[in-house]
């Protein structure tokens, strides 16, 4: 689980940049706000969450590179979002 810290939420430029970097993987990653889950690689789903400052969401990596792919995207949304 990750509290966004953007005063911003996440919006167009920040997811964005997300599913850039979980495009990286081949590894299946999806995002959880509130009751939804979305899948991490589209950029109008993950849009569609309205996640907020201080939202807290899930983001669960399942694959080949799952991982790799996990310690990545966690240091990327700690850095990033």
């Amino acid at each position: 689980m990750y509290t966004l810290k953007i005063p911003t939420g996440m919006h167009a430029r920040h997811a964005g940049l997300f599913v850039k970097a979980v495009n990286q993987y081949a590894s299946r990653v999806s995002v959880t706000y509130g009751d939804k889950t979305v899948d991490g690689r589209r950029l109008l789903a993950l849009m569609s969450l309205g996640i907020k400052q201080e939202g807290l969401i899930r983001v669960d990596v399942e694959g080949p590179d799952e991982d790799v792919a996990a310690v990545k995207l966690k240091a990327y949304v700690w850095e990033n979002l």
